[in-house]
């Protein structure tokens, strides 16, 4: 069950305030969540997603996801824009929880990606690791630099076929950039059995190679990748079939073809 934090008058005010927000419309509360509670805000400046942290949230794991964001809205990544308080800070207090605000981003999830939708994130992962590249590490045969992390179904909204919006920067790191993408690849692409959809991950690959070519060394390394994030989701249970036998089938699943554009 949705863990869920009630807003007073006090609360609500002190957010507006500490927000510099005016002309509030309504508040709905969103409970979707168990780590935190969900609020939209309606005012005159638009409409805003408020957040309150239930528990695992740290300020300064906050203000890193929102310079991250930031980074992002100015790229114009498809991501939420952070609002920081009129102070600066990325986050504040209210209702004994810790509050951040970002803007509303419109669109949906989906639990059955399309190729073309597969494409469309593609793309987007390839601006976000292009974006975030002033942190890249480009001496390596295998670049790395700051990754999502969280790249799943619930944190990738879309409008048709088209990403609309890509949540939850807490998790951002730095990795090898391969390793995400064989993530992406496992969790958009994959098929029961432990392989890849050739149709969809061929457009996941070209979606992303619009934006960022690999690299040759990349390239040879992906299917080892796949194998680890396919082996890792065996093990904890997403796939059905053995943990062997899907790592072996998702390892022969990458072939050559699918990088071609």
């Amino acid at each position: 069950m949705a863990v869920f934090t009630e807003l007073s008058d006090e609360d609500r005010h002190a957010i507006v305030e500490a927000y510099g927000l005016t002309g509030l419309s309504s508040v709905i509360g969103i409970a979707d969540g168990d780590r935190e509670t969900t609020y939209l805000f309606r005012s005159a400046e638009g409409e805003f997603i408020v957040t309150l942290f239930e528990n695992g949230a740290e300020p300064l794991d906050l203000e890193r996801a929102f310079t991250t964001m930031e980074t992002l809205h100015r790229a114009g990544v498809p991501c939420p824009e952070p609002r920081r308080t009129v102070d600066g800070n990325a986050t504040f207090q209210a209702a004994g929880r810790l509050v951040a605000i970002v803007s509303f981003v419109s669109g949906s999830s989906t639990s059955d990606p399309s190729p073309a939708k597969c494409g469309s994130v593609g793309r987007v992962m390839g601006q976000i690791h292009m974006s975030l590249q002033s942190g890249l590490n480009r001496q390596p045969d295998l670049p790395s630099g700051p990754v999502h992390g969280a790249l799943v179904f619930a944190n990738v909204f879309f409008l048709g076929d088209k990403v609309s919006g890509v949540i939850n920067f807490r998790l951002r790191h730095d990795d090898a950039l391969i390793a995400e993408i064989a993530d992406v690849l496992v969790d958009w692409t994959g098929v029961p059995d432990g392989g890849l959809d050739r149709r969809k991950a061929h457009a996941l690959l070209s979606g992303y190679q619009a934006i960022r070519k690999l690299s040759a060394a990349e390239k040879t390394a992906l299917p080892a990748f796949v194998l680890a994030s396919t082996a890792k989701r065996a093990a904890l249970g997403a796939r059905r079939t053995s943990t062997p036998e899907c790592a072996l089938v998702a390892y022969h699943s990458v072939t050559p073809d699918m990088f071609d554009q």
